[in-house]
């Protein structure tokens, strides 16, 4: 989930008490118990763990875990890997190891000096935490900290003060982690050579953990806040993970029996976690939001970068683009790249990165980058190695399950083409002159349209390519669909809608899903234990809510005045996937998606203090047809060009 671990991953971190942070999802990836073992065995087998409490320049201590190869000699130094975590680095005491070091097994064979840290005001390190530290341009004096001098300091104590190092660092870490390494890359300090912020929490308002598009991303963030609570004091993490007990198997049965939105509050979080409350009190684009977005202040980044993401991340899967092109455009000297593999969030440490639900990617991903791309790129700035020759971008293409490699993302020679909505349901590259016609539905908040078939408390990772065949059947969803395609089409980028809508209310959501239709002769899974059916199956490819009174601005949202045609233009985030031939183009619209969205009132109110009565059916209209018909811009890539 957000942090390293958000939502999805937060259970089993939390179980596993995360190990220091990221590292432990490499001891998820369906390895059997005598293999983390043999792993366990070697750690101690080849490093001697060290606890610290280093300060920081305002006299903040932070707690630190150091394993140093045994090897270690001044004749054999090692440089320094460090993840800055607020999961804990547990386990504690200087005899005790974890499970699994590094990102991936290879790291520990290579030999590193890994570190990990309790960020301030986590677990047993002093201070007070802040939800994504705002970030200081100028500071004035030792007591203007932040994330940057935090990993500064950090860094120029452990060259000092750790035998047997290189005098050169790395930082990496995943989600939450990703975010505090992206906050140690400005101002770099000289011994930080090489940075790898993955699956980073970045602008958590635009598209990250919090909203997409003014949309709330209720369940996500309610199955997180109920585990990341303020603490009263050093602590350390709590013996065995103990389950929100929701009383049900059913998300959906659950928040909608919920209420409105300020029952979560009131019924649930009590007066407890003022971190749950800053998400859900600040629904408009403000101060609180900007000041957080840590994308704003990539200036004199002075390590090579390698940004990492998921392309079916269902917690930060913007992130990564805003950091990549944060650094390309304020430290334009530095070495910036971007990998995108078919991975859920973090799924490179914790998956095999083969399959995603019954969509086969043909080939263990995740071993692959850990092994050929991030150690190949690691070992070049901390250790001298060899360049690797890693392209700009590094993007896993869907659909035909292979790497490209590319310049820059998007991709230089993608070119617009446009699919037009036309009646019965027929989408298609060709306009349709004639305009003012359109297809409407009815949208009751108090009835939605739920985003997976089965029934899950949690936010399933798979909902990210999960059949939608269950979603075309229902009443108050329009589908739209192409003719079979004739040639292999490469949509690389983001996805662009195009909307002109009407609603018979002053506020309503509309849900855009980009969709890959499988012919009906396509090969179901071998094995097929749960008897899937491929044949027809609707993968989801992108899928993204806007929130209409936030079509003009996030700052100031404006209510719709009711039955009258208005243009809604907002961007679904980049894909890499190729519609085959033979397969067709889907776009479903709606105007619920629960509980992975909270509901719309379906009228102009703040939403955080909706009464049950508020919430009303409305009458939804998609134009088609003419200037004011409904579209979706792809940025496609023909094959010959590659």
């Amino acid at each position: 989930m957000r942090k390293l671990g958000r939502k999805v991953l937060v259970g089993a971190l939390a179980a596993l008490a995360l190990c220091g942070g990221g590292k432990v999802l490499a001891g998820l990836a369906g390895q059997g118990g005598a293999q983390q073992d043999a792993e366990a065995a070697e750690i101690r087998e080849r490093y001697t763990k060290h606890e610290y409490r280093i300060a920081m320049r305002d006299g903040v201590k932070l707690f630190t875990a150091v394993y140093m190869p045994k090897d270690a000699s001044p004749a054999k130094t090692y440089p320094l890997l460090i993840e800055r975590t607020p999961y804990s680095v547990a386990p504690y005491g200087a005899d005790n190891y974890p499970k699994r070091l590094g990102p991936a097994p290879s790291f520990v064979k290579d030999g590193f000096i890994f570190v990990y840290q309790d960020v301030r005001g986590r677990y047993q390190s002093e201070g007070t935490w802040a939800e994504m530290t705002p970030h200081k341009d100028v500071k004035k004096g030792p007591k203007d900290v932040d994330e940057s001098t935090d990993a500064y300091d950090t860094i120029d104590w452990l060259v000092k003060n750790v035998a047997n190092n290189n005098g050169k660092a790395g930082i990496l870490g995943i989600s939450y982690p990703g975010f505090y390494t992206a906050a140690g890359m400005p101002d770099t300090h000289p011994a930080l050579k090489a940075c790898s912020p993955q699956a980073p929490v970045t602008d958590l308002y635009m598209g990250d953990d919090a909203y997409h598009n003014g949309t709330f991303m209720l369940a996500a963030n309610f199955g997180f806040y109920v585990f990341f609570k303020p603490r009263a004091g050093l602590e350390f993490p709590a013996p065995r993970w103990q389950h929100y007990d929701y009383g049900t198997n059913d998300g959906y049965d659950f928040y909608l029996a919920m209420g409105p939105l300020s029952n979560a509050k009131k019924e649930h979080f009590k007066d407890t976690n003022w971190y749950w409350d800053d998400q859900v009190q600040h629904p408009n684009y403000d101060e609180y939001w900007k000041a957080r977005d840590i994308s704003q202040h990539m200036k004199n980044v002075h390590c090579a970068v390698l940004t990492v993401g998921g392309l079916f991340d269902a917690e930060d899967l913007v992130g990564p683009y805003k950091i990549f092109h944060a650094v390309a455009q304020m430290s334009p000297g530095t070495s910036d790249k971007l990998v995108e593999g078919p991975w859920v969030h973090g799924g490179w440490a914790f998956t095999k990165g083969d399959h995603l639900g019954a969509v086969n990617f043909a080939a263990e991903t995740s071993l692959y980058f850990n092994d050929q791309v991030l150690l190949p790129f690691f070992r070049q700035y901390v250790k001298d190695a060899e360049d690797p020759k890693l392209p700009t971008a590094l993007m896993f293409e869907t659909g035909t399950n292979v790497w490209r490699r590319y310049d820059a993302w998007p991709p230089k020679n993608a070119q617009s083409r446009t699919l037009f909505f036309h009646g019965g349901g027929k989408l298609s590259f060709e306009a349709d002159a004639k305009g003012g016609a359109y297809d409407e539905y009815v949208s009751d908040p108090n009835r939605p349209i739920p985003f997976v078939e089965t029934q899950a408390t949690d936010v399933p990772p798979t909902y990210m390519d999960a059949d939608q065949r269950f979603a075309a059947k229902r009443p108050d969803v329009l589908a739209y669909m192409t003719e079979p395609l004739e040639e292999d089409l490469t949509v690389a980028g983001p996805v662009a809608p195009r909307l002109w809508v009407a609603s018979s209310g002053t506020d309503s959501d509309f849900v855009v899903k980009l969709i890959d239709v499988y012919p009906m002769n396509f090969p179901d899974p071998d094995p097929d234990p749960k008897e899937v059916h491929m044949g027809g199956y609707q993968q989801l490819v992108r899928g993204e809510p806007f929130r209409a009174k936030f079509r003009k601005s996030f700052e100031k949202p404006e209510p719709l005045k009711p039955n009258e045609p208005t243009a809604i233009d907002f961007e679904l985030p980049s894909i890499n996937h190729t519609f085959r031939r033979g397969h067709r183009i889907m776009v479903q619209i709606q105007s619920t998606w629960f509980p992975l969205v909270d509901r719309n009132p379906q009228k102009f109110v703040n939403i955080p203090e909706a009464k049950a009565e508020d919430f009303v059916k409305a009458t939804e209209r998609v134009y088609y047809g003419g200037e004011r018909g409904s579209a979706l811009v792809l940025p496609v890539v023909r094959r010959a060009e590659f």
